[in-house]
């Protein structure tokens, strides 16, 4: 079977790819998508140092909570989550430089 266009007659083996070709143009297209999905989070997601595993809701709430009730040392972040209390970590920490630095407000107000 042959394609005519523009006064030139092609075969169609030459504008259809092979089985093997298109087997392995999808592979490597799912290969890049799974690479992406499962890198970029990991990079992009982090709080004051911490790495989040979603979206660092559990760190901004620890972070607020120790900033509401005025924590001042790391062992009262004992909630039930990791990143809750990595969280209230992050903000003792932030106290703790600003202390020694001599600024009472913490970073980002």
């Amino acid at each position: 079977m042959r394609w005519k266009c523009c006064a030139v007659t092609l075969p169609l083996s030459i504008l259809i790819p092979k089985k093997f070709e298109v087997a392995m143009i999808r592979a490597a297209a799912i290969a890049t998508v799974t690479a992406i999905t499962v890198i970029t989070p990991a990079i992009a997601q982090s709080f004051r140092g911490y790495p989040c595993t979603v979206d660092c809701s559990g760190h901004n709430a620890g972070y607020d909570w120790a900033e509401e009730n005025d924590i001042s040392d790391a062992s009262d972040c004992n909630g039930n989550s990791a990143s809750f209390n990595e969280g209230c970590e992050a903000y003792v920490e932030e106290t703790e430089a600003q202390s020694a630095a001599g600024d009472d407000t913490p970073e980002g107000e």
